[in-house]
């Protein structure tokens, strides 16, 4: 660490990135590249103090010599911070080379001949200038008539659906929570690159989202190539902070937590969009408080003896992160919806940059080796990866196919239901305590997540009827 910050003192980074032609070439036409110049020794100065710190914290954490790879990797702050500059060496070049060609006029000076001027256009600006009005102010098409009776199409979504969550919970909590080895030829250990697992999850999708845009013809794409980044950055995020906070919570614990992202989604509604709501939300998101509270402070009879799940500020930390990118995820992707996209063209474009940036972190920290070494150890381990990958990405499909035939208000009972009976699946296989009050806890929890379905589905037929009568035409 001392030798870094001598050699940053003494201006080797300035003089390093000067001497590069690249840099050069494109600081004459780009003026904020002098500044980065300028900042980059400051830059990695502060980088090597928050890896300082990261030591201290590592020592005090775990003991013993804190400055060791193996100690600081298990930092979670540490990985992330390492998982942000990954991205950032896509993202900032990216950045500057948009800026650089919105600038510079490109598209005028290439006169709209040649390959480069179509990369550049569909990835840059989009195609949705030449698009008919027709088909961008044109609702999502109907569902296609079926020879299969609805209560059938109906089964199949819900087997698909639960089949597909429900697997996927019991792996992760599997992957992340459990050792795998424990043999004489086998020394027990756990997987702890939640990148990897996340990289996994996003290529085998983006090939079956390619697959079918391959297959069936889909609406022209009008939506300009790197917006899907900003989607996807918050995507991969919020699934790493999922995959982590595991290390920290049980599973029933982060299923609760998801169930309350309505909380702070109204909270954030009223202090910043001055949002009004019904009072039933109002109800409802304190019952959801009320039982979440009970489910936390709640400690079954043998939980010291028979659990090492503790929850910790860490966890409660990457749960509330989560929720966070999450959110910002599905507005995200609600606004690009606008360019009249289909389902699957939303999926393979986010899922596209996903596998860059994921792709990009693993290569810089070393993240293929461990996992595949990983792997190879432990074949049980591999299995349980492609098998949680093929859920996740058919559990999408399933999504999209069953709110196309049956609208949202289905599909939210569905997966209300389905995070109940994962709850119910991860404490009878991985025999989490839960106290008779954590059990009330989780009771009220879900009574409130159907009630607020139920409410919402009554207030809209209202509203129908309302405006039925006043305009005398039938919604």
């Amino acid at each position: 660490m001392t030798y870094i910050v001598c050699r940053l003192q003494q201006g080797s980074t300035s003089a390093r990135i000067s001497g590069c032609p690249i840099f050069c070439k494109l600081e004459l036409h780009c003026p904020c590249l002098r500044k980065c110049k300028e900042n980059a020794g400051f830059a990695v100065f502060v980088l090597v103090m928050i890896m300082d710190l990261g030591e201290v914290i590592a020592q005090s954490t775990w003991g013993g010599d804190g400055s060791s790879l193996a100690g600081l990797t298990d930092f979670w702050v540490f990985r992330f911070l390492l998982n942000i500059l990954g991205y950032a060496s896509i993202v900032i070049p990216a950045a500057i080379l948009i800026r650089y060609i919105k600038r510079s006029n490109f598209l005028e000076r290439s006169a709209g001949k040649g390959c480069t001027y179509n990369v550049v256009k569909a990835c840059v600006y989009g195609t949705a200038d030449e698009l008919p009005t027709t088909q961008l102010d044109s609702e999502a098409p109907a569902p296609s008539p079926s020879r299969f009776p609805r209560w059938a199409i109906l089964i199949f979504c819900v087997v698909g659906l639960q089949g597909s969550y429900l697997t996927w919970g019991v792996l992760q909590e599997r992957i992340m929570r459990h050792e795998y080895g424990g043999t004489e030829d086998e020394p027990a250990e756990k997987f702890q690159n939640s990148q990897f697992l996340v990289f996994v999850n996003r290529i085998l999708a983006l090939t079956i989202a390619g697959i079918y845009l391959s297959l069936f013809r889909q609406p022209r794409h009008g939506c300009p190539m790197y917006k899907y980044s900003y989607a996807s950055l918050s995507n991969i995020m919020s699934s790493w902070c999922q995959y982590e906070a595991l290390k920290f919570v049980s599973f029933p614990t982060q299923v609760l937590a998801k169930a309350s992202k309505v909380i702070p989604v109204m909270l954030m509604g009223k202090l910043v969009s001055r949002k009004t709501y019904e009072y039933y939300e109002y109800v409802i998101a304190a019952l959801i408080s009320v039982g979440l509270s009970m489910f936390l402070i709640a400690h079954g009879p043998d939980d010291e003896k028979k659990s090492t799940t503790v929850t910790t500020f860490s966890g409660i930390i990457l749960l509330a992160g989560y929720m966070m990118f999450d959110s910002f995820t599905a507005n995200w992707q609600a606004e690009l919806y606008k360019y009249k996209m289909s389902s699957f063209q939303m999926m393979f474009g986010v899922n596209c940059f996903s596998c860059l940036f994921t792709s990009a972190a693993l290569l810089q920290q070393g993240g293929f080796i461990e996992a595949f070494s990983f792997m190879f150890r432990h074949q049980l381990f591999a299995f349980h990866v492609f098998l949680n990958s093929i859920c996740s990405a058919t559990g999408q499909m399933f999504i999209f196919f069953t709110i196309n035939q049956f609208g949202a208000m289905v599909f939210v009972i569905i997966m209300t239901t389905r995070q109940a009976l994962a709850i119910l699946l991860s404490c009878i296989i991985y025999a989490h305590p839960v106290s008779i009050m954590g059990g009330f806890g989780i009771g009220i929890v879900f009574l409130a997540m159907f009630l607020r379905v139920y409410a919402s589905h009554r207030m809209k037929q209202k509203k129908a009827r309302q405006q039925e009568n006043n305009t005398g035409v039938k919604v």
